[in-house]
């Protein structure tokens, strides 16, 4: 890890930032919200921001840079910017237009990194989960290969300097690593990853393929419709509390701080201030004080050891 510029090493020759926002909108939040938390996330220091074709707020995170551009806050070469293929785009003769169409939404020339979103092809059209009578999803039957190799002419053709992969096991991963022809190894994996999932085999095996894992749902799984409400909330576990107090830092702080000791990039995503503007003490902590380890322990349900 480069300590001075808080980046990593990407295994085509760029460097990600490795603490990122990501912009996901909940259903009940306005998409403006995105346009304000971005603003606030680049005035407190972050410089890595995460989003996707179907979060559908590409245009106010477009804005947002564009306007901390425009009054010398940034400069375009400081901010590394993710966007990410949709599943109903993964036929090869999709993939480029649907990269154009984001770029279109942002007004930017290129991204720094595009993404397979999935690697669960869904039949295209103008529904981003379409479903049969029985509200079934429709997949289509696309080889991840052909996709990955219309991503390949993406980054060939300027539209993105690193293409990549999310949600991807180690089996989805081999098949595109040992595909016939292979020009551009995925520099990266972007999963759910915290300390009540902690992904060690997938993280020790991108490792072994110079590959940089990288973590959303940092903080714990959303509170959404699709998750168990009876799930523990980490952010409430006695021992990251315990680790909390010990070192005066907030429980977020050290569930960030116990990803980066483990190389990997973070995503936490906020549209609150005060937490924003948190969530870079991590950064101002990592790499000037030593904590000792924070690393796994089988014994203990959230893998620290103190």
């Amino acid at each position: 890890m480069d300590h001075k510029h808080q980046r990593v090493a990407l295994n085509d020759g760029h460097f990600i930032p490795v603490l990122g926002l990501g912009t996901s909108v909940p259903e009940k939040v306005p998409k403006s919200e995105a346009f304000k938390a971005t603003k606030i996330a680049i005035e407190a220091g972050f410089r890595h921001i995460d989003s996707a074709y179907v979060y559908d707020v590409e245009e106010e995170v477009g804005l947002a840079i564009r306007s901390k551009i425009a009054d010398g806050t940034v400069k375009r070469e400081d901010i590394f910017y993710t966007s990410k293929l949709w599943s109903t785009f993964h036929k090869p003769d999709l993939v480029q237009s649907s990269l154009e169409k984001s770029l279109k939404k942002l007004q930017l020339d290129y991204v720094d990194l595009f993404l397979m979103h999935f690697p669960l092809p869904l039949q295209p059209g103008t529904q981003l989960l379409p479903r049969d009578e029985q509200g079934k999803l429709l997949f289509e039957t696309v080889d991840l290969c052909d996709t990955w190799e219309a991503m390949e002419k993406c980054k060939d053709a300027g539209l993105t300097k690193s293409i990549g992969v999310s949600n991807f096991n180690c089996q989805h991963l081999e098949m595109i690593l040992n595909k016939p022809g292979l020009k551009y190894k995925p520099v990266c994996n972007q999963v759910e990853c915290h300390p009540y999932l902690n992904q060690r085999k997938l993280l020790d095996f991108c490792k072994s393929k110079d590959i940089v894992l990288v973590a959303y749902g940092a903080l714990g799984s959303s509170r959404s419709k699709w998750v168990d409400q009876s799930t523990p909330v980490l952010l409430d576990d006695p021992v990251l509390g315990a680790l909390a107090k010990k070192h005066n830092r907030s429980p977020a702080l050290i569930a960030l701080r116990y990803q980066l000791q483990r190389g990997l990039v973070v995503l936490v995503s906020s549209f609150n201030e005060k937490r924003i503007k948190e969530n870079m003490q991590v950064l101002r902590d990592f790499g000037r004080h030593d904590w000792g380890a924070l690393g796994l322990d089988r014994k203990q349900r959230l893998g620290f050891q103190y």
